[in-house]
């Protein structure tokens, strides 16, 4: 399985990257993931579910570590076959 994450840190500083928002970047780049995007105000990469769910716990800890004062992250499953998100299947019950 797939997955993508996506994540920002704050306290947000438009002149440059906070020590935190290196820190959590680094640690989801040394994780060795696919796809790493690094943007202004976020994050993502894909992998391998056992790689993201590890980069998932070193980068939160990297990140409060050096100051962030919140971390919001998204984790979607994707799709083996093309990489999209898997649609969300509804209960008729």
């Amino acid at each position: 399985m797939r997955l993508k994450l996506e994540f920002t840190t704050e306290p947000f500083d438009l002149d440059e990257p906070p020590p935190h928002a290196v820190a959590a970047r680094e640690a989801v780049r040394d994780a060795g993931l696919d796809a790493v995007d690094v943007g202004p105000f976020g994050t993502s990469a894909e992998g391998r579910a056992e790689a993201v769910l590890g980069a998932v716990d070193e980068l939160l800890r990297a990140a409060v570590a050096a100051g962030a004062t919140r971390v919001s992250l998204q984790v979607n499953v994707l799709d083996a076959a093309d990489g999209t998100a898997r649609a969300a299947k509804g209960n008729d019950a």
